[in-house]
């Protein structure tokens, strides 16, 4: 089978990367064609049609300045179905791009998945239609998103798990605290965690408040978990406290050696509550698009473990609640009090029980073989 897979960012290269390693040892004939990033390339041994990065846009500001470019590359990836003719296409999350393109590739005939569901029960209900009419198959990595669609929507979908164990179960500690800080000379203190997002925009919106109080935190050092997408240099643009650090490509490792974490809403929330690790969460973006989104997500929290427990579990501080004196007081809570981190970690248990069990690449693996079998 030839497979067509579109992923647009950092957590959907990931997921993507472990599906295609489950379809390779399903299907012998398996061959590849990507859209996505440098995990999915190396599962696959192919080159990528396009990296998520030259057309990885968020926030309403992101996607006006970038509008004709993200009309190019729409218009291109319908060009590049229509030439390789796969035997189905693979669509991972990044809903903005792939629900353009599902509607194309239904009217060609190829059978369409959808693994990762666009948060839809939050908002922009009404692509629901538009996946019902164009999405042959959806796979969700929540149970309560199987029951909004089935029962809100009679469109049935798959529970699979969250993909999320997958990775974190894939995850061997490599140091212990020590060697940890003296490999990436950290000086030997206890770590904060500092998640500022997988995007620039993030970055460059949230890392300047995320590190406002360090330096009230003396007996601790604050790290960055960097990705090697961005150099350096770049962090540093971001970076003026005394006591914040970068490590790359090692966030998994850096949150098992930290006492607490700050983290920009977004999937890397959910990965730091299945580590265990408190957590607090934080979102700023520009004044007109938190507006905006404001007036259409229906949702009393932003954060995934919130989300998911339906009740704040862990501190939650966005745009304007978003200062270094709430900061500090979230923060405070977090590492000092300790019936609110035993809380926050019972809560942990019970959100890791929701998720499901491992296992969800493999299973929609199975099922996409099952479907197309059909």
């Amino acid at each position: 089978m030839n497979y067509y897979l579109i992923a647009g960012e950092a957590s959907g290269d990931l997921h993507g990367s472990n599906l295609i390693k489950e379809l390779r040892k399903s299907d012998e004939t398996a061959s590849f064609r990507i859209w996505g990033g440098d995990l999915m390339a190396k599962a696959a041994g192919v080159e990528l049609v396009k990296h998520y990065r030259t057309y990885d846009y968020m926030g309403i500001m992101e996607v006006v300045k970038h509008a004709r470019l993200i009309l190019n590359n729409i218009k291109f990836c319908k060009q590049d179905i229509q030439e390789h003719k796969p035997d189905a296409i693979i669509f991972i999350d990044f809903p903005g791009f792939n629900l353009k393109i599902a509607p194309f590739a239904k009217k060609l005939g190829i059978p369409t998945f959808f693994y990762i569901s666009p948060t839809v029960w939050a908002w922009k209900e009404s692509r629901v239609k538009t996946i019902k009419a164009n999405v042959d198959h959806m796979f969700v990595e929540l149970p309560f998103v199987k029951d909004f669609y089935e029962k809100r929507h009679n469109y049935y979908v798959d529970f699979v798990g969250h993909p999320l164990l997958d990775s974190i179960a894939q995850f061997k500690e490599k140091h212990t605290a020590e060697s940890f800080k003296q490999a990436n000379n950290l000086p030997d203190k206890k770590l904060i965690a500092v998640l500022p997002g997988s995007r620039e925009y993030e970055i460059r919106e949230n890392l300047k408040t995320m590190q406002s109080i360090s330096e009230k935190y003396s007996d601790y050092q604050f790290v960055v978990a960097g990705m090697s997408r961005f150099s350096l240099d770049f962090y540093q643009k971001y970076i003026t406290a005394s006591n914040l650090s970068v490590v790359f490509d090692q966030t998994y490792e850096l949150l098992k050696k930290s006492d607490a974490a700050i983290v920009v809403s977004g999937s890397a929330t959910l990965e730091t509550a299945i580590l265990n690790v408190p957590e607090i969460i934080v979102y700023q973006t520009s004044p007109i698009t938190f507006y905006l989104g404001k007036l259409f997500v229906k949702l009393k929290n932003l954060g995934l473990p919130n989300l998911i427990m339906e009740h704040q579990i862990v501190p939650e501080l966005l745009q304007s609640d978003m200062n270094p004196k709430n900061l500090a007081s979230a923060l405070d809570s977090i590492l000092f009090d300790e019936k609110f981190r035993n809380e926050i970690l019972d809560n942990y248990a019970q959100l890791r029980d929701k998720l499901g069990n491992e296992g969800a690449a493999g299973r929609v693996s199975s099922l996409v073989q099952k479907y197309l079998q059909k």
